[in-house]
């Protein structure tokens, strides 16, 4: 059995690396600024929806247009359709099981949020957003908030 030997590492690499872990280098400006505005988009004691795999529905022939996502966890599952519409994008959803009254829904950018009480049948619509990342978050009374993990939408 032959035992592999990391790589070598050049001079100027392992004083970069140094330095960094010496506190030498400061973190760019723009860096913390986007690090900040990310951490305070965290919904603390919420639990994270993952992707769930969605299959095309039945008599779909194009790729284009609308497209279809299914997130799930703590019992919940939101579904969603997200379709293009001159270079922004209309979000419609639907939360499974149907939501108790009072269950809302906020659909979060970096830069907004909007926010729908959930319909009798769990439906809500948000149009006219910026194509980007989106986060969508369930509030159900009673219940710890569940949030989609973050998506990249393009017109």
């Amino acid at each position: 059995m032959t035992t592999r030997r990391p790589p070598a590492i050049d001079d100027e690499s392992l004083v970069a690396a140094l330095r960094l872990a010496a506190g030498k280098d400061p973190v760019p400006a723009h860096v913390l600024s986007a690090s900040r505005a990310a951490f305070g988009l965290r919904v603390p004691g919420a639990s994270t929806a993952i992707p769930v795999s969605t299959p095309a529905p039945a008599g779909v022939r194009s790729a284009e247009g609308a497209r279809l996502l299914r997130f799930s966890a703590a019992g919940l599952v939101v579904e969603l359709e997200i379709v293009p519409v001159d270079g922004l994008v209309d979000l419609a959803g639907q939360v499974s099981p149907l939501p108790e009254t009072g269950t809302t829904v906020e659909v979060r950018t970096p830069h907004l949020t909007a926010s729908r009480e959930l319909s009798a049948t769990g439906q809500f619509a948000v149009t006219g957003l910026p194509p980007g990342w989106f986060s969508v978050v369930c509030r159900r009374p009673g219940h710890s908030p569940v949030v989609t993990s973050w998506t990249r939408i393009r017109p």
